[in-house]
């Protein structure tokens, strides 16, 4: 005859003896913070040459994924096999619409190419003297 007392006891100080270790180990890695603190410094990067295109004579307001605004769009940071990927949406002090852009910077966090959807005047006129920059 088994003693379910015993069983249970057992059985639950197993599963709590598990989940203490897992929990453990999650803490301590440092890998998912490691990622995080590159991850900040991408997107800050991607601000500054937002910034510098976008916004040259205008306060700029940003959704990025640092600071994220589910009621604007969606946003996102994604590691690519030569750089990364800087998804976000920007409005300038004057306009009432939010634009969605997504930006590709290399390994060492340089401005790749720019995606914009905007019809600006400024914006057009610097979207055809630089390459790396496009409006739809």
């Amino acid at each position: 005859m088994l003693n379910h007392r015993v069983i249970r006891l057992v059985l639950a100080f197993g599963i709590g003896l598990f989940l203490a270790l897992y929990a453990y180990e999650r803490i301590t890695d440092p890998q998912p913070r490691q990622q995080r603190i590159q991850e900040e410094a991408v997107v800050r990067q991607a601000r500054v040459l937002l910034a510098e295109i976008v916004a040259t004579a205008h306060d700029l307001r940003l959704v990025d994924p640092v600071s994220p605004d589910r009621k604007i769009g969606k946003v996102y940071i994604y590691p690519t096999a030569n750089g990364w990927e800087v998804s976000g949406h920007y409005k300038r002090d004057t306009e009432l619409r939010w634009h969605p852009w997504l930006m590709r910077l290399n390994e060492q966090r340089e401005l790749v190419s720019l995606l914009a959807q905007d019809d600006a005047a400024d914006l057009v006129a610097i979207a055809a003297a630089d390459p790396r920059f496009t409006l739809q």
